[in-house]
């Protein structure tokens, strides 16, 4: 049964610290593990989030949380810890009534996941780390990056002017396009405080679970991009190298949060699926009768070989639009990269040819292999 409700639900910490969480998707459990400025509901139109949502429900039933301080859930972030942030972990899986999980820990995550899957090996099914460490900034000799980011936190972070959250844009994503860096400055901005931006960065640069890593059991995949800006790729071999038995893939990128027409998001989501043993995607052609009308419009527009601008001009909407509508398109098509309006394409092709009909396994085959190319 899949769960599609975006019903935002609370639960407390220990210290009394109200939590924002959210579930939806279908099949087995995934613990997404908060990160770094979230929001549970702007995550949803996200062009830097949502294509994470979409594929990691696709097969499991998706737990996400803000962490305090961030998105929904309580302002004040406190003085976090280690052992705070597992607290939390924890609160938000028993309010959720999940027994044993896979757990999934992106940068920050990894360490909370690392401590939290030694303190419950019971309950930790199978642990992915992607872009994480054992160790924050100070104690991996980036004391002074961490001075300067809090410092332009400190000079622009609720101004109008972006320009120095552009500072973190460019580190989480150098290759991302106009509108994404755009998105991404105004989350800061509207997920959380100056003062909680703070606190946060100077509780991340202290944090340590290298003596707690030898002791998860779980068994763990390691995912680091080879040129990540924001953690060093050798802080994903030090933290696979201290959990036993952990497998490390390393994918092509200089993003520390991977986007959807990017090769290494692929190869991310290939490595994700075949630990987690996920069955294969869904042909794009099985989901091109939950589009909307204005999507399939759009479709037929891309169908017929017309450029963005083109359709912009078609439809007499800006580009942007046209861009938001494709983005929404390839997120329940589960197509990305440069093969996405092949893919799509292919889609509407059959949806158009068989007058609604189910598609068959022949041409599905080769719409999934489009998408997935």
């Amino acid at each position: 049964m899949r769960t599609t409700s975006r019903e935002v639900r609370f639960c407390m910490a220990p210290d009394g610290t109200r939590l924002a969480y959210a579930i939806h998707g279908r099949g087995p459990p995934l613990v997404r593990i908060a990160t770094w400025l979230t929001h549970l509901e702007l995550d949803w139109e996200s062009p830097v989030w949502r294509h994470w949502i979409d594929r990691l429900s696709e097969h499991h039933t998706l737990l996400r949380y803000d962490e305090r301080g961030c998105g929904l859930s309580d302002a004040d972030p406190g003085e976090p810890t280690v052992e705070t942030w597992v607290d939390d972990l924890e609160a938000v899986v028993d309010a959720a009534g999940l027994d044993r999980f896979a757990l999934l820990g992106i940068s920050q995550g990894a360490a909370i996941g690392t401590a939290y899957a030694a303190r419950h090996p019971e309950r930790v099914a199978k642990l992915i780390l992607y872009g994480g460490y054992a160790r924050g900034r100070r104690l991996r000799d980036q004391a002074a990056e961490e001075k300067a980011l809090v410092a332009a936190v400190r000079a622009g972070w609720s101004t109008a002017d972006p320009a120095f959250r552009r500072v973190f844009s460019m580190l989480f994503l150098p290759t991302g396009t106009p509108e994404q860096m755009e998105w991404y400055d105004e989350l800061m901005r509207r997920t959380t405080s100056v003062e909680a931006a703070v606190r946060l960065i100077e509780a991340r640069g202290g944090l340590d679970v290298v003596a707690v890593a030898p002791g998860v059991k779980a068994r763990t995949l390691v995912v680091h991009a080879r040129a990540d800006h924001v953690v060093p790729v050798e802080e994903g071999r030090l933290l696979a190298a201290l959990i036993p038995g952990a497998r490390l893939v390393l994918v092509d990128s200089a993003n520390h949060i991977l986007l959807a027409d990017e090769p290494a998001w692929e190869q991310f989501m290939g490595a994700l699926d075949d630990f987690l043993d996920t069955p294969a995607m869904p042909t794009p052609a099985a989901d091109v009768f939950e589009l909307s009308p204005r999507e399939l419009e759009v479709l037929e527009l891309v169908a017929a070989g017309l450029t963005n601008d083109a359709i912009a001009r078609r439809l007499v909407v800006s580009v942007r639009t046209v861009e938001r509508h494709l983005s929404n398109i390839y997120g329940k098509l589960h197509v990305s990269g440069k093969s996405a309006r092949a893919a799509s394409a292919a889609a509407f092709a059959i949806r158009a040819g068989r007058h609604d009909a189910p598609p068959q396994m022949g041409a599905g085959a080769d719409a999934a292999r489009l998408g997935r190319a």
